[in-house]
């Protein structure tokens, strides 16, 4: 008897798909199984997953940074792979439509409803939820989509907070959130298909963070866009300078001339946000700004954007981000001073450039 077929991990790619991303999928599952052991044992080991790439059609796929990603398969000589991967899909989150995929969409649906284990990484999940595959169910995606996503699909629960999520029937609906945590995703499924001894290889070969602490910690106001209300815009731009006051809703209240109830729901129907959240979100981002670029006190950092109770500012703040303010400004903070030594070295060769620019 021959040695059992091993389980085909097919990734998606569509003129939305960045090749970075779809090859970054297929060299984590091509090496699971085969680098540990060459690096640790002299000798390549034996693959344990077989990735391939599939597209509507064969050939080439020009991705959305105009790279080209090569295609071993169409979907139709595809057949039904163990596990489906929708890399992120590059559009623009608040234009209703994601695309014409008629094909991908159907082969989704054809791949579910015949055992396959279905997954998507970043906004890849837009392409899921147009399949109607997540109707019904906990879904993430990247932060800056989540607000797209309830609104172009009611019937799904988006769950900003969360990097990861498994759901349906025998959980074979994944969905990974935020850009790099495709990651995280293909860990998921190499531990799900090759054992979690497997993937902690593939993780300990490649140097990957599990991104533990969800999304939000990255995530920036998505949601502070341009409203077509002309009178809750006013009040945008007055809170955008007011948001540290005592009683800032009361005074956009009092501003818009309406009754606070017409005001609330006005508010909401134009910016996704009551508006007492609203001054939280936008308080909160201070905070973060604050935090990674300066070294007030906690205490001082939750004065400055309007609350003069500390406990308070902390449970909000850790309730919103998902970790502590101090957890927060030792992450971020350090990230920003570490590309800080940089930055004079970037600036002197931008204005080098620019000296040549003119002198040409």
């Amino acid at each position: 008897m021959g040695a059992a077929p091993l389980p085909k991990i097919a990734i998606v790619a569509t003129p939305l798909s960045s090749a970075s991303v779809v090859y970054g999928m297929y060299e984590l599952f091509r090496g699971a199984g085969r680098d540990w052991s060459w690096l640790v044992h002299g000798q390549v080991g034996e693959p344990l997953l077989d990735p391939v790439i599939v597209a509507a059609k064969p050939g080439v796929v020009t991705g959305c940074n105009e790279l080209p990603i090569r295609i071993d398969m169409a979907m139709a000589d595809c057949g039904v792979p163990d596990v489906v991967c929708v890399p992120e899909s590059v559009l623009v989150p608040h234009e209703q439509e994601v695309g014409d995929f008629q094909v991908e969409v159907a082969w989704l649906r054809h791949c579910h409803a015949n055992g396959a284990l279905v997954t998507s990484a970043c906004s890849g999940a837009m392409l899921l939820a147009q399949a109607g595959l997540l109707d019904g169910h906990e879904v993430t995606t990247h932060w800056a989509y989540c607000d797209a996503m309830q609104r172009r699909h009611p019937a799904v629960r988006v769950q900003p907070q969360r990097a990861l999520i498994a759901t349906g029937e025998g959980h074979r609906l994944v969905m990974a959130g935020g850009g790099s945590s495709w990651m995280d995703l293909g860990l998921y499924i190499i531990a799900r298909c090759a054992g979690v001894e497997a993937a902690m290889q593939v993780a300990r070969v490649v140097l990957i963070d599990w991104h533990d602490v969800g999304q939000q910690p990255f995530a920036r106001v998505a949601r502070a866009v341009q409203v077509d209300d002309a009178l809750i815009g006013r009040c945008q731009t007055w809170l955008a300078d007011h948001y540290a006051d005592a009683a800032p809703v009361a005074a956009m209240i009092e501003q818009s001339g309406l009754p606070q109830r017409s005001f609330q729901r006005r508010f909401k129907a134009a910016t996704g946000m009551g508006p007492l959240e609203y001054v939280h979100t936008l308080r909160i981002e201070e905070a973060k700004h604050l935090l990674e670029t300066g070294t007030l006190p906690l205490a001082a950092v939750a004065q400055e954007v309007g609350y003069e109770d500390p406990a308070y500012f902390s449970r909000l703040f850790r309730r919103q981000v998902n970790l502590s303010a101090a957890q927060y400004r030792r992450r971020f903070g350090g990230m920003r001073a570490a590309l800080s030594v940089h930055a004079p070295f970037g600036a002197e060769v931008r204005a080098v450039a620019r000296i040549g620019a003119m002198a040409a």
